[in-house]
C-alpha cells in the first residue's frame, strides 16, 4: 500500500464552495481527499463538525463531498451511496488527477426554514395547536 509520504505525482483537482467559488487546487496523486482539501483552506465538514469529527477514520460521515464522477465503489456502502446518491466520504477517497469536487452546505440536523423565510423564528407552543 502506498503510504501519502511517498507519493510523488501531483494532481489538480477543481473545488466548488457551497458559495459557488470554484477553486483549482493540486495535491499529491493519491492522497487522501480529506487531508488535501484541509490543507488548501477548505474543510468538507459543517460548522460544528469542523471541530467534533472522527479525524478522517470514516466514521462520522461529517465529511461527505459530490464528486462529478465518481471512482468505482470498493464497499457495499459506496455502493448503495452511488446508487442512492448520497455524498462520498471525503476521507474514503484518493485524490486524482481531473478530480471535481463538490463541497455541501451541511446543515445542522433538525433545522428547518418556514415558509421559505430563512429568517423566520420557530413557531412557538408545544405543537399541537392549542393555546
Amino acid at each position: 500500500m502506498t503510504r501519502d509520504s511517498d507519493v510523488t505525482d501531483h494532481a489538480r483537482l477543481t473545488v466548488e464552495t457551497p458559495d459557488g467559488e470554484r477553486r483549482e487546487l493540486t495535491a499529491s496523486q493519491g492522497a487522501v481527499l480529506r487531508d488535501a482539501l484541509l490543507a488548501a483552506g477548505l474543510s468538507p465538514h459543517g460548522r460544528y463538525a469542523r471541530r467534533v469529527n472522527c479525524g478522517g477514520r470514516g466514521l462520522c460521515a461529517t465529511c461527505g463531498v459530490r464528486l462529478a464522477e465518481p471512482p468505482d465503489p470498493d464497499h457495499w456502502h459506496d455502493d448503495l451511496a452511488d446508487r442512492f446518491g448520497y455524498p462520498r466520504l471525503s476521507c474514503q477517497l484518493r485524490v486524482r488527477d481531473g478530480m471535481a469536487v463538490k463541497l455541501l452546505d451541511k446543515r445542522v440536523w433538525g433545522t428547518r426554514v418556514s415558509d421559505g423565510d430563512p429568517t423566520a423564528a420557530p413557531p412557538s407552543g408545544d405543537g399541537d395547536g392549542g393555546e
